[in-house]
């Protein structure tokens, strides 16, 4: 890929472009791609993830918006691990709805949710790299499917909980090794390698190709996108160099203490070397699962 065809990554474009108006067309290409619809965003909507901070390279990328439905879209991009992610994103979903309807006001104003995380570590257990969430309620002894009656445009209709509960989607980048072929794998090969197809017309990156070049962007901005990358890679070396000084050291008494101790062992030895090369301690303990007080026993011992 020449200098000409080098985009800028999604995660820095999520976090300081697509909030634009005139980059909406990005972002609501990939829900497009992602919900099967057309989507036209109206609002980027205010959020306390927004907001950058002095350990903002740790934090999450955070877009909230409103789209022509008045439904409410949240896009995550996580680069590292953090614990209990499943619950975190319940729990923005849920704070999303509160947030959007006032005391005293009708449960027909309640708004449907798109929760989208673009996640760049291992989740868990599972070979795909999309997953797809959605509220159904199936019959017990029947299992047939729940259609229930509620108001729309002034008429009574039946419904799907799954067109009026949450919607969650889970991007799992590093699992996508295939050869772009369909609009979501197009997509994929852009959020990971940062390629977009000449010929694309995939929506969304069609938008990304003219409007999220590199050489689009001013001496300033490239400065802080070069040095945003720098840290990435910084930041990425120490933990997978922290990782394997503490799984081999752990591994080794590990074999005369037991699977159980050495597991345990193991997590100490990754905290110990990741205390060493200065990570901070929020950070360990979503890497390792030990909790603040192990580590500063483990300081004082």
């Amino acid at each position: 890929m020449n200098s000409e065809n080098k985009y800028i990554r999604f995660d820095w474009a999520a976090k300081r472009m697509l909030r634009d108006k005139a980059n909406f067309a990005v972002l609501e290409g990939l829900i497009t791609v992602l919900i099967g619809e057309a989507v036209h965003i109206i609002e980027i909507l205010e959020s306390e993830g927004n907001r950058e901070s002095a350990d903002d390279k740790y934090n999450r990328v955070d877009i909230k918006a409103l789209n022509s439905k008045g439904e409410i879209i949240i896009v995550e991009v996580q680069l590292s691990r953090q614990l209990f992610y499943m619950q975190r994103i319940l729990y923005g979903v849920s704070k999303a709805i509160t947030e959007h309807i006032a005391i005293g006001d009708m449960y027909e104003k309640v708004k449907k949710v798109y929760s989208i995380s673009i996640l760049y570590f291992d989740l868990g257990q599972g070979d795909d790299y999309l997953y797809h969430g959605e509220t159904n309620f199936t019959g017990v002894h029947t299992h047939d499917q729940l259609s229930v009656s509620t108001r729309m445009n002034n008429r009574i209709v039946a419904r799907r909980p799954a067109e009026i509960f949450p919607e969650y989607y889970i991007i799992l980048v590093n699992r996508f090794n295939d050869v772009a072929r369909t609009p979501i794998e197009e997509w994929l090969d852009y959020l990971k390698n940062n390629r977009i197809g000449d010929d694309t017309c995939t929506p969304g990156l069609k938008e990304a190709r003219e409007r999220l070049r590199l050489l689009s962007m001013s001496a300033a901005e490239r400065q802080n996108y070069d040095r945003h990358m720098e840290e990435q890679m910084i930041e990425n070396d120490e933990l997978n160099t922290a990782k394997l000084e503490g799984w081999e050291k752990g591994i080794e008494q590990g074999r005369e203490q037991g699977r159980e101790q050495g597991e345990r062992e193991a997590k100490r030895q990754i905290a110990l070397a990741m205390m060493q090369q200065g990570l901070p301690a929020e950070q360990i303990c979503r890497l390792t699962g030990l909790t603040a007080d192990e580590l500063v026993a483990m300081q004082q011992g």
